[in-house]
């Protein structure tokens, strides 16, 4: 059985990229403990079950599709907040179920904050880059969430500590998007609202004849 320390900092790893893209993050798990390139601990067993791995993995692969859609994925995302952040909680409880009560409740509640600060940077960076015309930057964009959400849950289960360290990291990078984003969106639309007056003003400006 992990530390409670190597406990924690899986917990942390796995809530983070449940909040990124919670079918890749538990279809991987399920898959590489099924084929022993993982140990899962005892109380995430569940996720080697076939349904769950098959289930899954449909819902990865529709995600890894409709993520890559412009102006469809803020809808997609939007939906995925009353999932992906209700999931990785359950996956913080069921897993730290053998500690304390008092440390599982705070596991719990740092997972389902780890992976709300996950989603909500991935959603904020989404409203930015989708509004561009070429579709390359969201594809590419989405593609490489998946990818961190497989690799972290990858190394979640080899090198506990070190996938703790980098998603505090990443938190505090997703945190910075969060703040950059929010306030090149609230720029964007001050723009659009003076341009807007702007034109107004100029339409309602009646042009002087000349006299006689």
């Amino acid at each position: 059985m992990p530390t409670p320390a190597t406990l924690a900092a899986i917990i942390i790893t796995l809530c983070f990229a449940a909040g990124l893209n919670v079918y890749a993050t538990i279809f991987s798990l399920g898959l590489m403990a099924r084929l022993h390139w993982i140990v899962l601990p005892d109380t995430l067993h569940i996720l080697t079950s076939l349904w769950v791995v098959v289930a899954s993995g449909i819902f990865f692969a529709a995600e890894f599709v409709a993520d890559k859609i412009p102006g469809f994925d803020l809808a997609w995302n939007a939906l995925h907040t009353f999932i992906r952040i209700p999931v990785a909680a359950l996956m913080a409880y069921a897993a730290g179920s053998h500690l304390s009560p008092g440390m599982h409740i705070l596991v719990t509640c740092i997972g389902a904050s780890i992976a709300a600060i996950a989603h909500s940077s991935k959603s904020a960076l989404r409203v930015v880059v989708t509004p561009s015309p070429e579709p390359i930057s969201n594809i590419a964009l989405s593609t490489g969430e998946d990818a961190v959400a497989v690799g972290l849950s990858w190394l979640a289960l080899h090198h506990a500590m070190l996938a703790g360290a980098t998603v505090l990291v990443l938190s505090i990078a997703c945190l910075v998007t969060l703040y950059l984003s929010f306030h090149l969106v609230k720029k964007s639309f001050r723009w659009l609202s003076t341009d807007r007056r702007g034109a107004a003003g100029a339409t309602s400006i009646t042009p002087l004849r000349p006299t006689d």
